[in-house]
């Protein structure tokens, strides 16, 4: 935990650190720059009550804009939420929604490290974090971060064979995480989260690992079945020794079987006959 702390403290300086040199090359905008905003300050007044009106500008609650005046950020930052004021002319902003943004990572046709190709998708959820970085250090974020998530999809899961990509998708989706939050820090987005959708075989390999399934069922069922065979003749084996040492034992289970087959409502009833009778006859 104080490990995880300390890095991100460390990740907030450095991205002040980055903020504040962008917010400083506002300082200087030279003669003729500071002519040009005194020029819009002349036109504004004079055109008062309707400038008024191109001046004024509302951002939404989730909403940030970023102010350049004569190509370069205004010092503080993003404006908002609320009303601001630009002027005319010199003055541009961009809008940057600080909502939380969803996509889905399309498909990837990956080669797992035992060699089986896979079709993997996720779904990854960010924010813009520091609205003056996302505007000043990428073109496109929304894109580039999508891009992102796709290859650092291919290269997490080139490194797993396929027992782990079925059995520890929290792991790689952790990872995913970790390597996207720390690529896109630079652009001031915060990747929040990342999960893993769908991990599609080929039929092949389905079949085979179906058939693998049942043949280590049929596997344990025989054994189980080795095993109660093994255990009833244990079983039957001390009955015998119990009947051997008391003849009347063996009259008494002839009599409980005579029970059983009378339950039962049936005519049938079987006689044994003792195997000294037939020794008898075989003298003979």
């Amino acid at each position: 935990m104080e490990n995880d702390n300390e890095e991100m403290s460390m990740k907030e300086s450095k991205r002040r650190e980055r903020q504040s040199a962008l917010e400083d090359a506002d300082t200087s905008i030279g003669f003729c720059g500071f002519m040009l905003v005194l020029l819009s300050i002349l036109l504004m007044v004079v055109t008062l009550p309707i400038s008024i009106w191109m001046c004024i500008k509302i951002v939404k609650e989730y909403e940030r804009a970023i102010i350049f005046r004569l190509g370069r950020i205004l010092r503080g930052g993003a404006k908002g939420p609320g009303l601001f004021f630009i002027l005319p002319c010199t003055d541009s902003f961009i809008n940057v929604d600080m909502r939380t943004i969803t996509f889905d990572i399309p498909p990837q046709e990956v080669l797992t490290k035992d060699s089986v190709t896979v079709s993997v998708d996720g779904v990854v959820y960010y924010r813009v974090q520091n609205a003056t970085l996302a505007v000043a250090n990428i073109t496109n974020a929304d894109a580039a971060t999508r891009l992102l998530a796709q290859t650092t999809l291919r290269n997490v899961l080139g490194t797993k064979n396929l027992a782990e990509i079925l059995s520890d998708r929290e792991e790689i989706a952790h990872s995913m995480q970790s390597s996207l939050d720390d690529a896109t820090d630079d652009w001031g987005i915060k990747v929040e989260r990342v999960e893993i959708k769908d991990v599609k075989l080929p039929l092949q390999l389905q079949r085979a690992m179906a058939a693998e399934a049942e043949a280590s069922r049929e596997a344990r069922a025989k054994v189980i079945a080795a095993e109660g065979e093994m255990n009833a003749s244990r079983a039957l084996k001390e009955a015998s020794l119990v009947i051997a040492e008391s003849p009347s034992a063996l009259q008494l289970r002839y009599l409980q079987t005579l029970n059983t087959i009378a339950a039962e409502k049936n005519s049938t009833i079987i006689f044994p006959l003792p195997l000294e009778m037939m020794q008898a006859f075989m003298k003979h």
